[in-house]
């Protein structure tokens, strides 16, 4: 099922102002828990963690900035 202009627009709102953070926060905990990786390991890690949020919830971003396809000219 295809969700709507503007419920894309709400939940990408949502993703970004409370998953978002959720998933940082999470991600740092866990990195946390383990000792110390060298550096580019850790860099590395946060480069793929920050990409693979993303990838799950592209169909709802996709097309946001633009204009409403649904609304009358």
């Amino acid at each position: 099922m295809a969700l709507s202009y503007k419920a894309r627009k709400r939940w990408s709102l949502v993703i970004l102002l409370i998953g978002m953070p959720a998933y940082v926060v999470a991600c740092v905990t866990v990195l946390n828990w383990l000792d110390r990786p060298p550096f580019w390991i850790e860099i590395l890690v946060y480069l793929t963690l920050g990409i693979l949020w993303a990838l799950p919830f592209k169909f709802v971003f996709k097309g946001i900035g633009q204009a409403d396809p649904d609304a009358e000219k």
